[in-house]
């Protein structure tokens, strides 16, 4: 297989673009959901967050392919949106009907946790307008082709949420080929998804039917595992990260599935307590095999949500910017764990922030 290939930034109009759900969360911050009386809001989508990250901390040019329900819910995830930056053209608009019977907009409240209270998330998404995305209501041909896009992101957490969802992205995805556009996918397995229309085997068939069209396919342990179903001896939640032969014989098991997938990218997590976690990544290609990042032992964490996310964008801007897989793993890993140290689904940081630690800095004040 090839080394990825990826067209010019001067053929296209934007070098990132991710379909997904966009959710508006609300965080009680250090309080519990149960006992809160007031939420901090912020916007937060696992395939968004990847090409916000991308856009805010990197400075690409990005947009977001969504629907949101026409109220004055949806108009807040809007303008959090442009606050990140990303062009909001593609964001197909449903009409309200004053209840949500029809379509609504989705709420994720999320507990930080802390110590031995882990983090809780409480999803409010049935029936939203974007789970109601279907075939034909993207013009796929006049965005990557026309208009031209470098890389595409979508990932399981969007083709969980309805029939009409996967068919959504398999339709996305096989335009983006078509046009040259690189393809990456996170697996992001969340049981919750997939518990009321058929669990693991029903993620298993859906996630199956879209691996074939994908370049590089990001996930962790139990990704992989429920989401394809590769079993492999040796791969657990215990397993520990700095000894990586489970994973790496789960890689090579998912590249000779899919020799389509130029580069795997997998986070590695063993969390101590909710404030504590050891950190670190690896990735694969053909070319050389599989490297790991630094690993960052007892890494002080203040919101675990949308690490890996921000893992998946360094690792993505690295490849998009031509850094061998080495150094874009070490980006991936480092904006990961910059992104927990923030509130937040979304990263709060800078590249500049970003390639300092990537390159072995510290926490000590800049002046």
């Amino acid at each position: 297989m090839a080394a990825l290939t990826v067209r010019p930034a001067a053929e296209c109009r934007y070098d990132v673009v991710s379909l997904g759900e966009v959710m508006l969360r609300l965080d009680p911050g250090e309080g519990r959901i149960r006992t809160a009386r007031s939420f901090r809001v912020w916007e937060g989508g696992g395939e968004y967050n990847v090409a916000r990250g991308l856009r805010r901390a990197f400075g690409l040019r990005g947009a977001i392919v969504t629907a949101l329900a026409d109220n004055e819910i949806g108009r807040l995830v809007e303008d959090l949106i442009l606050t990140g930056g990303l062009d909001t053209q593609f964001i197909r608009w449903v009409a309200y009907d004053g209840i949500g019977r029809a379509a609504r907009n989705g709420l994720n409240f999320t507990e930080r946790g802390f110590g031995v209270r882990g983090a809780v998330g409480v999803s409010d998404r049935g029936h939203t307008a974007a789970s109601q995305l279907g075939p034909g209501d993207v013009d796929w041909d006049h965005l990557f082709g026309d208009l031209g896009v470098r890389w595409l992101h979508t990932g399981g957490i969007f083709a969980a949420l309805s029939e009409t969802a996967a068919a959504t992205v398999i339709e996305a995805v096989t335009v983006a080929k078509k046009y040259g556009t690189v393809v990456s996918y996170d697996l992001n397995y969340r049981p919750s998804l997939w518990r009321a229309i058929g669990g693991q085997a029903t993620a298993q068939d859906v996630n199956r039917a879209i691996a074939p069209f994908i370049d590089v396919m990001i996930g962790n342990e139990e990704d992989f595992t429920a989401s394809l179903g590769f079993e492999v001896e040796g791969v657990d939640e215990h397993l520990s990260a700095l000894d990586v032969s489970g994973f790496s014989a789960m890689i090579e098991t998912a590249a000779a599935a899919y020799p389509n997938f130029a580069v795997i990218g997998t986070t590695l997590r063993t969390v101590h307590s909710a404030t504590v976690n050891d950190w670190g990544a690896i990735a694969w290609s053909r070319e050389t095999g599989v490297v790991r990042s630094t690993y960052r032992e007892r890494l002080e964490i203040l919101d675990r949500v949308g690490g890996g996310d921000s893992f998946a964008s360094g690792l993505i801007y690295g490849l998009l910017d031509g850094q061998p897989l080495q150094t874009a793993v070490e980006y991936g890993a480092a904006h990961g764990a910059l992104a927990m140290t923030t509130p937040g689904d979304t990263t709060m940081v800078s590249a500049a922030d970003v390639l300092k630690l990537a390159g072995g800095g510290g926490a000590r004040v800049d002046r």
